[in-house]
């Protein structure tokens, strides 16, 4: 064996060491407030520059390596919001082109990672957009000639501030859509499938203006046993996960009726803030696929509308015979070379439904108060005083109805049966004597 050689064994057995306690019990962090990223913090291990190439699995197994012989993303920007990306990573390199802050705590550039998990946004954005540390190493996204916008929301922390993390989320989707974002990753969870109001405005001026949205299903393994917001509002492209086996995951998915597509969401590799490359499980994870996905397709088709690429993406899906949409896969499993090749029909309204409507149906608004006015003074009319009761003390010997029914009458009826058995008790007397004295005589 060459000297080569052991040194990329060395490695490989470190990586499975690192792997290995990665994956151990009790690894994952627990669930954080909502809203917040869906994925549990990554536990610390380093896996090997020049081998993590060959762990991206899902590059080769998905086909986004042919996929990229129609498109690389090349001319779309991609707005992470999360907890901000750290675009001097090797990987991110001239990647992030612009972003902001919305929390009150990051930098003006979004670049600052804030929040409780804060490497959860550069890990996210190397998944999407990373175009690796060099030439065949170090992690490569799904869409490495896309630019990327990076806004920065500090889930889970105490800013001081007094605006919710609720409203952070909504000036963060308008922030990115008047900064030119083609596509939105959301790898977070409100963990309830209820929004605030403020996002009806919000997520509708995306879809008003093109942008498609993605966001994450949740993971069962953090406590999102059904799928939450951002994922339940309509015209979402909802992200479900799958394992290396394109099973639905038990622990890193969730499930719901507005499940758009699946994803791998176990044993991906992200870059943390300082270099350090992790494997990490969730849909978090997942998310980022799908919408380097998208932006593979906008790139593919410029002329397509938000609509039609999200019809692109969930057409070519393979539903793995489940009938669609189900509540474990939605309409399938991500297929990039379909979805870039296959003839699909074009749709003239958002296939995974439509928020203006939703809100006509489902948000009563508040009905106005007519004003007072000054209503003459009605003339107040008085009502009799109720007769006074009947004084019946001077009147108790003379029969009343109740004492005719409940006394008069009974006792009639006994004295009249009385007398007639007192008569019959008589005669009978009567006619045994006369009948005794004439068998004397």
């Amino acid at each position: 064996m060459t000297a080569r050689r052991r040194r990329t064994a060395m490695r490989l057995a470190a990586f499975a060491v690192a792997v290995a306690a990665l994956l151990a019990p009790g690894a994952a962090a627990a669930a954080v407030p909502a809203p917040a990223p869906v994925a549990a913090a990554p536990a610390a291990g380093r896996v090997g520059t020049d081998i993590v190439r060959d762990y991206e699995y899902w590059l080769g197994e998905y086909g986004f390596t042919t996929a990229w012989n129609s498109s690389r993303g090349e001319g779309q920007t991609v707005a992470v919001i999360d907890t901000g990306v750290v675009g001097s990573v090797a990987e991110l390199d001239g990647v992030v082109v612009d972003g902001t802050d919305v929390s009150g705590v990051g930098s003006s550039d979004g670049q600052t990672p804030v929040g409780d998990q804060p490497e959860h946004g550069t890990m996210v954005a190397s998944l999407l957009a990373g175009r690796g540390s060099a030439p065949g190493s170090g992690v490569i996204g799904v869409a490495p000639a896309a630019k990327l916008l990076s806004i920065s929301v500090a889930f889970g922390q105490d800013t001081g501030s007094t605006v919710s993390t609720d409203d952070q989320i909504a000036e963060a989707v308008r922030w990115a859509v008047d900064h030119g974002a083609d596509v939105i990753n959301m790898s977070l969870t409100r963990n309830t499938r209820t929004w605030p109001e403020s996002w009806d405005d919000a997520f509708g001026y995306a879809f008003a203006n093109d942008v498609v949205v993605v966001a994450a299903a949740g993971n069962r393994g953090s406590g999102t046993t059904e799928v939450g917001a951002p994922a339940t509002i309509p015209g979402v492209l909802a992200v479900a996960g799958v394992d290396r086996d394109k099973n639905a995951s038990f622990d890193a998915s969730s499930q719901g009726i507005t499940i758009g597509v699946s994803a791998p969401s176990e044993k991906l590799v992200g870059v943390k803030p300082d270099g350090q490359y992790l494997q990490w499980d969730g849909t978090s994870a997942a998310t980022p696929l799908v919408s380097g996905l998208v932006a593979l397709v906008r790139a593919a088709y410029p002329d397509l509308d938000a609509n039609n690429v999200i019809q692109r993406v969930i057409a070519t899906a393979d539903p793995r015979g489940h009938d669609v949409p189900s509540p474990l896969y939605g309409y399938g499993i991500i297929d990039p070379p379909a979805a870039l090749t296959e003839q699909v029909d074009f749709v003239q309204a958002n296939p995974l439904g439509d928020l203006g409507e939703w809100i006509r149906i489902h948000r009563r608004a508040e009905i106005e108060q007519p004003e007072a006015t000054e209503q003459p003074e009605e003339e107040v009319v008085p009502i009799a005083d109720p007769p006074l009761p009947r004084n019946t003390a001077t009147l108790t010997l003379w029969p009343t109805p109740w004492t005719l029914a409940y006394i008069t009458l009974p006792l009639s009826i006994v004295a009249g049966f009385g007398t007639l058995a007192a008569l019959l008790g008589i005669g009978a007397v009567r006619h045994i004597r006369r009948t005794a004295r004439s068998e004397r005589q």
